[in-house]
This record gives structure tokens, sequence and C-alpha cells, in this order.
């Protein structure tokens, strides 16, 4: 381990916070587990396990609907997430955070939505190369209702968005441009500043995908001015099944509901129906209340450690992993970005990653292999998948080194 490395780790008191998450502290096959997968998924720490459990123990009832004591509780309960993650992200209003299952469920919803308000046949929405599945088939299910096209705006060899190139993509019917904060697949950390100001000077909405983003660095609705901000709750530390549609209030308030049901309503006859308030004109029926509360424990998790701080020691951890990929003989790095998250993506010379994988997991160390839900990209770069390794703050540089010496003990059994 280098020098600055361990000087970082001991400032950064990461056992501190490792003590803070139960499923770390395990064997498998034999070995200390070493969860290099926070991409896929992150562990949860006892904070927010404690908050679920005491909703469930003390306080299970349903939100919204009720005028008896728990109901009363459950709703300040989830109404207080609310708060929580409007403030979080600088929303100017809770109304502008719609609770969904997840981050491809609300891009799902702002597709279809938006596509009923805005989208005619004709019209074009951009996305980047770079898209993970859930940013690029929900548009193109909405192309191909609409008869509208679907734009690409190419990435580099180096895994980085070809930005010189948007203003040539962009058209009078251009309707909305729709990108990645950072990259599942590469780690690449996108300008998302610099593609909403040029959409913006020809009036085009911006969505942005923050699912990869959120858990590592901080965003402020209002300086950033996206339109529309998605992110899920299991890769920020919270549980599955529940995410977050921010949309500016303006927006949200044209668009028309995705869903139909109980909550989501004010009045319902036989011919028609008038629909609730924002934000529940998007919150159809009884919602994920634990999973919100959950999350809303994460929330308050990653702000009492400082997401500045877990930026900082994220950074040196990709930098370290990255000095030890470089010298590993035959191994590539897919995305090699300027400005990269945490996200480790590569290949080894003649050994499907699917037998990295396999191989390391024997060693205890967790990463993930395949295409990522990111098939165009494996295509550009012309491998049919990567090993990944994707870090977070309660990751080690000893963990770091576990996984170079599993990935050594792949070759030695492999040639």
């Amino acid at each position: 381990m280098s020098k600055s490395a361990h000087n970082l780790e001991t400032f950064f008191d990461v056992e501190r916070y490792r003590k803070d998450f139960p499923a770390l502290h395990q064997e498998v096959h034999g070995k200390p587990l070493a969860y290099l997968d926070n991409a896929a998924t992150a562990q949860k720490p006892q904070q927010v396990i404690d908050a679920i459990s005491n909703y469930y123990s003390n306080h299970n009832s349903n939100v919204h609907r009720g005028v008896h004591t728990l109901s009363g509780r459950a709703t300040d309960l989830y109404e207080g997430s609310r708060e929580k993650i409007a403030k979080y992200i600088n929303a100017k209003s809770t109304k502008e955070i719609i609770f969904t299952k997840g981050a491809t469920e609300a891009l799902n919803l702002l597709a279809y939505s938006f596509g009923e308000h805005a989208i005619s046949a004709g019209d074009e929405i951009i996305v980047s190369g770079m898209e993970h599945h859930s940013n690029l088939v929900p548009w193109q299910l909405l192309c191909q209702r609409k008869n509208a096209i679907l734009k690409i705006l190419p990435i580099t060899k180096k895994g980085e968005l070809d930005l010189a190139l948007l203003p040539e993509l962009i058209s009078d019917k251009t309707k909305l441009i729709s990108v990645v904060h950072t990259s599942n697949a590469l780690g690449t950390v996108n300008p998302i500043e610099d593609i909403i100001n040029i959409a913006h000077t020809q009036n085009i909405p911006v969505a942005i995908d923050g699912s990869q983003a959120l858990p590592h660095t901080a965003v402020d609705m209002q300086a950033l001015d996206a339109d529309f901000f998605i992110f899920t709750g299991h890769k920020m530390f919270g549980p599955t099944g529940v995410g977050v549609l921010y949309g500016k209030e303006a927006w949200l308030e044209k668009l028309p509901p995705y869903q139909g049901g109980g909550d989501m309503i004010r009045t319902v006859s036989y011919t028609h129906s008038e629909y609730n308030d924002l934000p529940y004109k998007f919150e159809a029926g009884t919602p994920n209340i634990a999973g919100v509360i959950g999350l809303g424990a994460a929330v308050d998790y990653i702000q009492n450690i400082g997401i500045h701080n877990i930026q900082a020691y994220e950074t040196e951890l990709l930098n370290y992993a990255t000095e030890k990929a470089l010298a590993f003989d035959g191994l590539n790095i897919i995305g090699q970005a300027e400005h990269k998250s945490g996200v480790l993506s590569f290949t080894i010379d003649g050994v499907h990653p699917h037998d990295i994988g396999t191989i390391v997991d024997f060693e205890g160390v967790a990463i993930r292999t395949g295409h990522h839900c990111a098939m165009p990209v494996m295509n550009f770069f012309n491998v049919p998948a990567t090993a990944r390794a994707s870090f977070a703050f309660y990751n080690t540089f000893s963990e770091v080194d576990a996984l170079f010496v599993a990935l050594e003990k792949t070759k030695d059994m492999l040639f």
C-alpha cells in the first residue's frame, strides 16, 4: 500500500464506518469478504436496517388515509423522508420529489408522461452512447409509440462524451435530452452542467440519470438547473425497491399521471377523475413506506459522514486501484476518462470476464461481470463483457490489494 493511501485511510477512519455494515463482516469460501460490487448495489448500514425494522415493529400503517395514531406516525416518517431528500438535493419544494420503486420506474414514468404531453411524430429525443438500458429502452419505446426519432450523442475511445457533436444533433425538433451523470459501465463523470447549459440556450429540457452519482458526490438541483433528476435508493446505502424522480414543479404540473389508483386522485366518479396535487399525482397506490423511511435514514447516514469526505476517499481508492491495474500485465482498462468515479472496468487478455468473476469470488472478492445493462457500450468497445470493481467509502486499500492478488491467481490458473 502506498504511503499516501495509508495516510488517507487513517485520516478517513474507514474502520469506524465498516463497523456500521453487518454484511461486510463475513467470509466467502473461507476468505474475508471484499465487497467491490457497489455500482450494482451498496450494502446497508445498521441505521437503515433499524429504521425499517422500527417502522414495521412500532408504526406499521398505511399513510395519508387514516386518522388514527399509527397512520399519523407512519405518515410523519414517510413525509419526513421526502423533506430530507428535498433538502439533501436542494430542491425548491417537496412537491418536486416523486417516490417510485426505483430509477427504472422513474425513467419509465418520465418517458411515458413527458411523451404524452410533449412528443409528436417526427420529434426528436437525444440520449448518450453510454446509457444504462434504463435510460435508453424507455425512450426507444416512446419513439416507437409516437413515431419519434431517437438520436445518440457518441462517446470516444477514452469513454467520454463527444460533447462537440451535441449542437449538431440539436434541431428545432429536439424535445428532450436525457443523459447519465456517471456511467455505471465506465465510471465516466459527464459534464452535465455543460449539457444543461447547451440545451437550455435552445429551451430544451434535460433529464439526468443520477443513480451512480448521488452516492458519491453532492448535487444541488437549483445550481444544476436540471429539469428532471432520477436516482435510486439501493445504490446510496438505502433499501431496494425505492427511487426518486425529481422534477421542476412547473414541469410536473404539466405532465399527466403515469398510473391511476388510490392516493393520486382528489375526486372520482364513473365519468371523470380529478387528480391530486403534487407530488401525489404521480404516486398511485400504497407506496413502499418502509423503503422510503429507510432511504431517509440512508440520507441521514451519508450526511453524518459528509459527502465531500466520501468523495475524497473514494477518489484515492480509485487512483490506487488504477495504478495497480496499469501495472498488471495483460489487463485492459475499459473507460479511461479524465473525470471518473469509483468504477474500474477491465478485461484480461485471453480470459472471459465471467471466468474472472468466478475465480476471484473463491478468493472472497465480489465484483460484477457482464454487460452491466449497457450493451451498446460493450459493442462500442468491441468486448462481450467486462469485469467491474466498484468502490464505496467502506472499502479499504487492502481490499484493492486482495482483488489484484485474486487476479494474479486467475492468471496462474488459466495460463
